[in-house]
């Protein structure tokens, strides 16, 4: 069982554009998407150890992802992109960086403002 923490993030996109950015080994899970309660559990429960985050767009699909993390994990904290730049995959490194050193992450020192 894997223990630390898991990302879970929308798409690849999202994921290829956080990793370079962290300074530390975090998983990261992509729901490819809205998903159902089924799969989300299918996904998360080989992590069940660990430290939730979700970093979901801010549009109606990453609410509804939200909503549905809330309902059966509570516990997961929410990152939130600014909606501004909409989507995680085209928000600036360094405001990912930001966002992420807030929720205590360690980042690479070229990505801190």
């Amino acid at each position: 069982m894997f223990e630390g923490k898991c990302l879970i993030v929308e798409g690849r996109s999202d994921k290829l554009q956080i990793e370079p950015i962290l300074n530390e080994h975090v998983k990261i899970l992509c729901t490819n998407g809205t998903i159902g309660v089924h799969q989300l559990e299918e996904l998360l429960d080989p992590y069940e150890g660990c430290e939730l985050y979700t970093f979901f767009d801010a549009d109606t699909s990453g609410d509804k992802l939200r909503a549905l993390m809330d309902r059966h994990y509570p516990e997961a904290e929410h990152l939130r992109t600014m909606p501004t730049y909409k989507e995680v995959e085209t928000t600036p490194r360094k405001v990912l960086a930001a966002i992420l050193l807030r929720a205590h992450f360690s980042i690479h020192n070229e990505y801190i403002l």
